[in-house]
């Protein structure tokens, strides 16, 4: 299930609504503005008990096209890395 900017705001409308709606609306913006400027600078992010978001470096590398069988150059890249909390792993995997 995913889940819009816009649906986070009314969630968090409906359960905390002592807040105004365009202030949690700017919080979530920020909280996504921060993970993002932190991912761009390398760093390492984490919820703890939640979840970790990590960049990967992938080095530069000769590959393969598949269909034609060339060899191309790849540049380095990175990567995003998402890792589950155990506690949040175990919740949902979990027999019922």
């Amino acid at each position: 299930m995913s889940t819009k900017k816009s649906e986070l705001v009314e969630k968090l409308a409906n359960n905390y609504p002592s807040f105004y709606k365009k202030d949690l609306k700017r919080l979530v913006e920020i909280f996504f503005l921060e993970l993002k400027r932190a991912l761009k600078r390398h760093e390492r992010v984490e919820l703890r008990d939640i979840f970790t978001l990590e960049t990967k470096l992938y080095k530069a590398k000769f590959a393969r096209n598949p269909r034609t069988n060339e060899k191309i150059y790849v540049n380095e890249k990175h990567s995003i890395a998402f890792k589950l909390s155990k506690m949040w792993s175990e919740k949902i995997n979990e027999e019922k």
